[in-house]
């Protein structure tokens, strides 16, 4: 298929959209052919146990069973996803808010880019409903993007028209979205051939099936949605962060090579080739021991504060959906570190606490995100400031932070120096 910012047609697909699903299905029939591993399902990784230069494991909470497990290794990979799940409309699953780049944050390790937030220009937009993926491979194939006047708008926003980067789409049904006070445009495919369209997007047809839509034939409202961190852990060529023994794969990480915009797509790559390295150098990698004192606390789980926890969860959504969404400014940024700043002070934080240590990730998130929003003053790839509204040369360079220690400016070159 063929997608927004692509030349040519470079991306493999399965099942018309749904090739991670498969990449994934096959991926846990291996996990379950080998011996070797052992699964385990619903626990929440609480805590590395690090002392600021080394990692040597994990600490785990059993939610069935409320027990408590430390996991020791010369080697620990973080594979946890990205953060889009922090805003109200996201194509993630709920439970991508960043956690492993909070862990890896509160063990020391660098963090980089999380300004750099990718909303997909078209998820399906229902009232009272979650954001579905409508894949953008459907305009690979020709469909068109219509506002509420029947117009199609994207030709005067770009040559590309439909199939611009993702960043020029996104504003640009932002902005049509503003101009009459509206929450979605609509995508259009009834010009297309509709035997074609329903074999190639089939699992996309069933979906909007059970809505009463019908993706050949209807206009289908849609909206953007967060969809991929593009920052995170700041990594070397190995896959190693800044911490000996800690490594990443996937969305969790930033590797450098999805820029300030990541093309459709890339993250496939930045799975599979950055997770095959993690994975070669953690079987070379035997330099790290556990010290006698490294024990952790258990976590415990005090049910009393889970009302207060999801009602603080769907604030910050919202807050981070309106402050430092599509669009931002100094303004809004700042009102959201002001916010964020409060519920560290309202929250009655326990210390080892289930609901306590959910809510001191999300806040840590939230903060990376908006310190580097507010740090660079122009737009740059999915970064876009209203009060800076151009590139700026003098702004080429990565944003870095580290917990207890200043923002590091990092020109925009090849950084492999964590070999360790």
């Amino acid at each position: 298929g063929m997608e927004g910012g692509h030349s040519k047609r470079r991306v493999l697909h399965a099942g018309g959209s749904a090739t991670g699903k498969f990449v994934v299905d096959f991926l846990i029939s291996k996990i379950k052919e080998n011996k070797k591993i052992s699964v385990f399902e619903n626990f929440y990784t609480y805590n590395l146990i690090s002392d600021n230069n080394s990692c040597y494991g994990i600490n785990a909470l059993d939610l069935k069973s409320n027990e408590c497990y430390s996991f020791l290794s010369s080697s620990t990979i973080l594979a946890t996803g990205g953060a889009s799940g922090i805003y109200l409309r996201t194509t993630n699953p709920n439970v991508s808010t960043g956690d492993g780049i909070a862990l890896a944050y509160e063990a020391g390790a660098e963090v980089v880019d999380m300004e750099f937030i990718q909303f997909h220009p078209t998820a399906l937009y229902l009232e009272h409903g979650e954001a579905f993926l409508i894949t953008e491979a459907i305009r690979g194939e020709g469909a068109y993007l219509l506002n509420h006047n029947n117009e199609r708008f994207m030709p005067k926003y770009h040559k590309l028209a439909e199939l611009a980067p993702r960043d020029v789409v996104a504003k640009a049904i932002f902005n049509e979205m503003n101009l009459v006070g509206k929450n979605n445009i609509f995508l259009k495919l009834d010009h297309l051939d509709s035997v074609y369209i329903k074999n190639r997007f089939i699992n996309i047809y069933n979906e909007l099936q059970k809505y009463g839509l019908d993706l050949t034939k209807d206009p289908i409202p849609v909206a953007p949605a967060a969809h991929y961190t593009i920052g995170g852990i700041k990594t070397g060529y190995h896959s190693e962060s800044s911490i000996k023994g800690l490594l990443t794969a996937g969305e969790v990480s930033s590797t450098g090579i999805h820029g300030a915009n990541r093309l459709a797509s890339n993250s496939l790559p930045e799975c599979m080739v950055f997770g095959k390295r993690a994975v070669d150098y953690a079987k070379e990698f035997y330099g790290v021991q556990c010290p006698d004192n490294c024990d952790s606390e258990d976590l415990v789980t005090n049910k009393s504060k889970e009302e207060e926890y999801k009602y603080y969860n769907h604030y910050l959504a919202d807050l981070m959906t309106n402050k430092v969404g599509i669009v931002r400014s100094e303004k809004s940024i700042s009102t959201a570190l002001k916010e964020i700043s409060k519920i560290n002070k309202l929250f009655n934080f326990t210390k080892n606490e289930y609901y306590s240590n959910l809510l001191l990730k999300l806040l840590d998130i939230c903060k990376l995100i908006s310190i580097s929003a507010l740090e660079r003053h122009e737009s740059r790839g999915v970064h876009i400031r209203e009060d800076f509204p151009e590139e700026n040369p003098e702004f080429l360079f990565h944003i870095v932070q580290q917990k207890d220690k200043p923002i590091k400016y990092l020109p925009v070159e090849p950084n492999y120096d964590y070999v360790w």
